[in-house]
Order: structure tokens, then C-alpha cells, then sequence
């Protein structure tokens, strides 16, 4: 009796479960789900902006627009600086985020919740206004970062119209940009950290950096598997600060595969095309997050 009234019990608690949840899993699944379903069709096809007009002018191509990728010299070098902001970008921001959270959460600093606001605000403030102030601080005449480095007696530098500098440029920006949510993340981490560690660190004699190697780093582990994935997945989607700052340009040395995928799709209407790239990428931030996930794992054993 006892039991039946468990399964029972167990079934209801089930259904009310799956009729809260309708609401927000028919919204994903409509506004997710079959979008993706339809570009990964699309992917296949040499849909364009005539199909707009008449879908009867779709062709199926298979696999054509994947492999005219491989011989897209444009589509490989939009791959090549995509890799090469990820990459050096990435540490970059991560460690910046994790410094800065390790300078916050100590006792030494004085009014953390006002520093904190204030390196989450870029966070906050719309990408579109400060690749904009940038491009002023940026300019090679009457720029601050070139009065900086006047001052220092440096010549001055055309920074997003020179291509060696360009993409630094933006590097420089972004991280600026995106380093206050990662920071948040880690003081989360490391106020979880109990503090029995640390004084039983300090009897022992351990000194800041040991203590930092081998209490606070393995500590955050998690947060910074989680902080790497998230900063990872959302580099490779580059395309507001080189479309606003530069249009991919000079010479195509900041063009990211999404501004790429962008121009394709929507200014030359090569939907199938465009589709195709798009899925490329998800494999490509798919992989990446694997291989993370497996070093981590590895760490761990």
C-alpha cells in the first residue's frame, strides 16, 4: 500500500515536473532546436537569396560547400586569426581575471565592492559604444595610447590600420572588455576556499607562492576548467570588435570566421554556404571543450 502510494506519488511529481518545464522546452525547441535542424539543411544546399523568393530554386549540393571551404583561402586565413585571438587572448584574460580576483579577495585592499563594480562595468556596457571609444583611443594622431608611448619617446603607431598591429589592438580591447565576468567567477571560487588551508599552511611555514601552487590553484580547478570553456566558446564567436573597429580589414589580418560566416550569408547571400562554416565552427568549439575537459580529468587522476 505504502509503496503504491510512493509510485503514485512518484508519477505525479513526474508529470507536474514535464508541465512546468512545457513552457520553456517548447520555447528552446522553436526558437533553438529547429533553427539548427533547418541551417544544418541548409548547409547541405546552395540555398541563396532567390530561394527566398522561391524555394523551388534550392538545389541539394551534399557536401559541396564543405569541402569548397578547404579550398577557400579566405575561409583558412579567417580560421588562422580566429585561432590566433583564441589563443593568445584567452590565457591572457584569464589570467588578468584571475590576478585581479586574487587582489580583490585579499585583505589587503580597501573598498572591494566599488573596484568590483568598476572592472565589471566594461562587462556591462554595450560592445558597440566601447569599440567605439576605442577606435578614439586608438587613433594615430590624436589617440591617448599614442600620446602614452610619446611620452616614452616612441614613434607613433596607426594601430588598427597597420596589419602587424591590428589584431593586437583588438586583443588589447577585449580583454579589457571581458575580463571583469571572469574575475567575478573566480572570487566565487576562491571564497569557497576554506580558510583552514591557509592557516594550516601558515604554521607549516609554506610561503605566498606555495601556498598560491598548492592550495589556491588546485582549489580552483573547477572554476577555472568552467572560466576557460566559457572564455573559449565565446572568443571563437569574435565579430562585434573587428567588424565595428576594422571590418576585418587591413588586408583581412582581423577577420574572424563569424564576420566571415556574416559576410557570406548576409552580404552575399550564400546561405548554404555560410551554414556550412557555421557548423565547422560548432565542431571546431566542440573539440576544443572535449580536449579540456579531458586534460582536466587527467589532472585530477
Amino acid at each position: 500500500m505504502i509503496k503504491s502510494a510512493k509510485n503514485k506519488f512518484s508519477t505525479y511529481s513526474s508529470s507536474a515536473a514535464y508541465i512546468f518545464l512545457a513552457p520553456a522546452l517548447s520555447a528552446i525547441f522553436v526558437f533553438f532546436f529547429i533553427p539548427v535542424i533547418a541551417a544544418f539543411i541548409i548547409s547541405f544546399t546552395d540555398f541563396d537569396i532567390y530561394a527566398l523568393g522561391d524555394f523551388s530554386t534550392v538545389r541539394w549540393v551534399g557536401f559541396s560547400n564543405y569541402f569548397k571551404l578547404f579550398d577557400d583561402p579566405l575561409f583558412w586565413q579567417a580560421l588562422q586569426n580566429t585561432f590566433y585571438f583564441v589563443i593568445v587572448t584567452g590565457p591572457v584574460s584569464i589570467a588578468v581575471s584571475l590576478t585581479a580576483a586574487l587582489l580583490l579577495n585579499s585583505k589587503l585592499v580597501k573598498f572591494k565592492a566599488i573596484f568590483r563594480a568598476s572592472y565589471f562595468m566594461p562587462v556591462v556596457t554595450t560592445l558597440v559604444a566601447v569599440a567605439i571609444v576605442w577606435r578614439f583611443i586608438y587613433h594615430p594622431k590624436f589617440g591617448i595610447m599614442n600620446y602614452l608611448l610619446s611620452l616614452i619617446s616612441i614613434s607613433p603607431i596607426d594601430w588598427l590600420g597597420d596589419p602587424l598591429w591590428a589584431m593586437p589592438a583588438i586583443m588589447l580591447m577585449s580583454v579589457w572588455k571581458n575580463f571583469g565576468y571572469n574575475m567575478i567567477i573566480f572570487i566565487a571560487g576562491l571564497q569557497n576556499i576554506p580558510e583552514d588551508l591557509y592557516e594550516a599552511a601558515d604554521i607549516e611555514g609554506a610561503s605566498a607562492w606555495n601556498q598560491f601552487r598548492f592550495i589556491t590553484l588546485p582549489m580552483l580547478a573547477p572554476t577555472t576548467v568552467f572560466v576557460s570553456i566559457i572564455t573559449m566558446i565565446g572568443y571563437f564567436q569574435l565579430f562585434a570588435e573587428p567588424y565595428i573597429m576594422t571590418q576585418g580589414g587591413p588586408l583581412n589580418k582581423t577577420l574572424s570566421i563569424v564576420q566571415y560566416m556574416y559576410q557570406e550569408g548576409f552580404r552575399w547571400w550564400n546561405m548554404g554556404y555560410s551554414a556550412a562554416i557555421a557548423f565547422v565552427l560548432f565542431f571546431i568549439i566542440f573539440v576544443g571543450t572535449l580536449i579540456q575537459f579531458k586534460l582536466q580529468k587527467s589532472d585530477n587522476t
